[in-house]
């Protein structure tokens, strides 16, 4: 007689379930993976840094989990003493949020100097325009010179702060949100100057120069605005 299949039989390969795959249940998943998962939950910064921060705790934790395992202890208790020797996501979160808030103020201000030279492009080119037109072009201008001053001293300032001066002195705790907030404020300018530009070029026989400074104000927007963003979002978080 043939003997009729159990459907649950537990050395069904089908029935196996993958540990590491996101859409398991929660206590079927690793240990491990479910904490470096909480802990990048709580991280917020440039992705690199992030994930570099992320990665050495997970190798941390995986070594010190094999070292105990290795006396003989069960791997879920492996684990949970790794745990204790490390602390909790929430516990770590603080201490790297920090770090992170830091790097992504310096990813912000080399943001700004890097659209700096464009400003200053810009500049150039609505100067060369002449004179003789309203007073919507000489006021651009203006702008544009101050923002690009405002970028070359806030990348000297914060980068500074943040690099060189930072090994023999603490950062300052509301620099970050200087840098988000700076930058912030040069990348509405940005776009204000690109809305202006544009407006103008419709107003002078010279739209030709006037569409390109538009255009190299409106990509100084593009390279700072994201990281700008991102500075804020960091310099309102606990660290």
């Amino acid at each position: 007689m043939r003997a009729r299949t159990d459907a649950t039989n537990p050395t069904d390969p089908t029935d196996a379930t993958d540990p590491t795959d996101p859409t398991a249940p929660a206590d079927s998943r690793d240990p491990i993976d479910a904490y470096v998962a909480e802990l990048r939950s709580a991280l917020h910064g440039p992705p690199r840094t992030t994930a570099r921060l992320v990665e050495e705790v997970r190798g941390g934790l995986a070594d010190t989990t094999e070292a105990y395992a290795r006396e003989g202890t069960p791997y879920e208790d492996a684990v949970r003493e790794a745990v204790r020797e490390f602390g909790t996501p929430a516990e770590l979160a603080p201490a790297f949020q920090r770090e992170l808030t830091i790097a992504q103020a310096r990813h912000t201000a080399r943001s700004v100097v890097l659209a700096a030279p464009l400003l200053l492009a810009c500049w150039y080119t609505l100067v060369t325009a002449g004179p003789g037109h309203d007073g919507l072009l000489p006021r651009t201008a203006q702008l544009l010179a101050v923002v690009a001053g405002v970028a070359a001293l806030l990348a000297a300032t914060a980068l500074a702060a943040t690099g060189t001066i930072a090994r023999r002195l603490p950062t300052p705790r509301r620099l970050p949100l200087l840098v988000a907030w700076t930058g912030t404020t040069a990348t509405v300018s940005m776009a204000l100057a690109a809305l202006s530009l544009a407006v103008a070029a419709f107003m002078t026989a010279q739209w030709p120069l006037i569409a390109l400074a538009c255009t190299l104000a409106a990509a100084s927007h593009a390279l700072t605005a994201s990281s700008a963003r991102a500075a804020r979002r960091c310099a309102r978080l606990p660290a």
